[in-house]
């Protein structure tokens, strides 16, 4: 499989990473904005599969051009079977004391920027490609909520919905899209969003999950917004 996965230097991208390089059968993308990760990424996956076909790359998916990723992407493995769109960011702070920058940040970083993605990615795609959106319990609908993450969370909300229209929009061209909204998962975010929470679910086992999730997924599911989680937080 030809894979491109973003938000790839930490937490549960990072660990996606890790698992679907164990298969010398997989080509993969890893994007993410921090060289210094990504180099270490590579050096944990060489040395896990040496023979592994892992291709990490700078890329930040909001304010970068498209045209030298979509350069990379043609000359490193082709076409796209499968997008894993993982990238984002969290802010929290009191609703009183979120701006408007905030929102707009956490919009641009959450949904414009795999909107971006997609885009520039759906001439790339194959047949039967799968697109696996990562979302959040937080704007999951009849979820927990909690003070502090309401920018966070209605930019993950309009990413659900995203997905839910675009795989009606692509069904009659056989390219599935689907939305994991993961609960706690222990992560660098995690620890932003609540400091001091143990998550009984460690990165590395959510990563594994979405990486088993964008291989065969889609042979179930299209259009689905599915929670992920066994605690809320």
């Amino acid at each position: 499989m030809k894979i491109i996965i973003t938000g790839a230097s930490s937490g549960v991208g990072f660990e996606a990473v890790l698992d679907l390089i164990l298969s010398n059968k997989h080509e993969v993308i890893a994007l993410a904005r921090s060289e210094d990760k990504l180099r270490k990424l590579y050096e944990i996956a060489t040395g896990l599969n040496p023979e592994c076909k892992l291709y990490p790359a700078k890329f930040d998916i909001v304010h970068d051009d498209y045209s030298s990723l979509v350069s990379f992407v043609k000359d490193r493995i082709g076409g796209v079977d499968v997008l894993i769109n993982n990238a984002g960011a969290l802010i929290n702070k009191p609703f009183a004391e979120t701006s408007q920058l905030d929102f707009a940040e956490m919009l641009q970083s959450n949904l414009l920027g795999h909107v971006k993605m997609i885009q520039h990615m759906l001439p790339l795609l194959n047949e039967g490609a799968h697109v696996v959106n990562i979302g959040s319990m937080g704007g999951f609908n009849g979820s927990a909520k909690f003070a502090g993450l309401a920018a966070y969370s209605a930019s993950k909300a309009a990413l659900h919905t995203l997905t839910e229209c675009l795989a009606q929009e692509y069904a009659s061209e056989n390219i599935k899209f689907n939305c994991l909204a993961l609960g706690s998962a222990q992560t660098e975010m995690l620890e932003q969003a609540f400091p001091g929470y143990q998550s009984p679910v460690m990165a590395f086992e959510m990563g594994k999950y979405i990486a088993d999730f964008a291989l065969t997924g889609h042979k179930f599911f299209n259009g689905k917004v599915l929670p992920v989680a066994v605690t809320t937080p």
